[in-house]
């Protein structure tokens, strides 16, 4: 088999390209409500270097770790989440916390008439997220969950290179997001703040089969194995089924190797992507398409995903259309199937 490179450069759909804050308009006015360590490493660095975006404060029950925050991302500090909703300089908050806390804080900044930026997952099953759903748009805002990678460039490319059918007619895809063995007090290890493997990481390579794979996926079956001592969930797999047959079988885990990736068999070819789901801002992919003739790798331009998402929410209030932009690989109509497809691993889990 013969070895070719060549570049594919990931450049922003024409509507994204074209929606950059106008001239004098000001930054959208956000708020934190909670101040955990994705907020500290990513979120807030890419919401202080984000043109769109205005950060105004962050909020935590603890004093001290609030003005921690704001000493370093250059915002006010809040003593507790209802002081900063109250607050009128806030158009829109972002809320990181555990996820046994989303739907009490979603739905509080909600009926405080702020637009909503969570950390996945939304809530802990579908009933609850489409009640959040519903709540949002009778409110007239828009409630977005945070699955960035989805609003990563490669992902796009990858979805032009399937259109122009270097894999021929795609039969299965693969998904895998796996993290080590986390600290014994992370809240990840706590049932009661919803921790586990299935609403931490499995989502990924669930939401990355519905990106590719489209709406109407089914649950066949699906495994998970759970720690004795935390009683979480510490990893699984699932099998997959789309409308049309293709098949998908995803694998996650919080006591593993660290793994993260997808690929798509064909009828001809196979495309695969490492570093799928949380690439550094500075990282640029690689897309390997193998097929008759050899392999080619297309090396893309590096993307922050991060930077991404918060542009586009702050372009998507702006819209005042309850929806993101189009183009971003996102819709506000994924969060309750997917959310679903959750619940069904969970059912049909061994």
């Amino acid at each position: 088999m013969t070895h070719r490179e060549g570049k594919l450069r990931a450049a922003p759909d024409a509507d994204e390209e074209a929606d950059p804050p106008e001239p004098g308009q000001p930054g959208l006015r956000l708020g934190v409500i909670g101040c955990a360590g994705i907020a500290w490493r990513r979120t807030l660095p890419a919401a202080v270097a984000e043109p769109s975006v205005r950060l105004v404060a962050v909020a935590s029950r603890d004093g001290d770790k609030a003005a921690r925050f704001a000493r370093e991302f250059g915002c006010s500090a809040v003593h507790g989440y209802e002081e900063l909703l109250r607050r009128d300089d806030i158009e829109a908050v972002y809320i990181p916390l555990p996820v046994a806390l989303h739907a009490e804080w979603i739905e509080a900044a909600l009926r405080a008439g702020k637009h909503v930026l969570a950390e996945k997952p939304l809530a802990p099953d579908a009933a609850t997220a489409a009640r959040l759903v519903d709540l949002a748009h009778a409110s007239r805002l828009l409630l977005v969950e945070n699955y960035m990678f989805t609003h990563h460039s490669q992902h796009r490319a990858v979805r032009r290179l399937l259109t122009e059918g270097v894999v021929g007619e795609p039969r299965s895809f693969a998904a895998a997001f796996t993290i080590p063995r986390l600290p014994p007090h992370d809240i990840r290890n706590r049932r009661e703040l919803g921790g586990g493997a299935l609403l931490d990481v499995a989502g990924y390579p669930i939401r990355a089969a519905e990106l590719f794979l489209g709406d109407g996926l089914e649950v066949v079956g699906s495994v998970l194995r759970h720690d004795p001592d935390t009683v979480v969930d510490t990893g699984g797999a699932a099998l997959l089924r789309s409308p049309s047959g293709v098949i998908a079988q995803l694998t996650f885990g919080i006591d593993d190797a660290y793994h993260s990736s997808y690929e798509i068999r064909g009828s001809t070819g196979r495309l695969s992507l490492g570093r799928a789901f949380t690439p550094p801002p500075d990282h640029r992919p690689l897309v390997r398409v193998e097929g008759p003739d050899g392999a080619r790798d297309h090396l893309l331009a590096a993307d922050d995903q991060f930077a991404r998402v918060l542009g586009a929410f702050a372009r998507g209030v702006r819209a005042g259309t309850g929806e993101l932009p189009s183009g971003t690989g996102h819709r506000v109509a994924d969060i309750v199937p997917h959310a679903r497809l959750v619940d069904a691993v969970r059912r049909s889990a061994r």
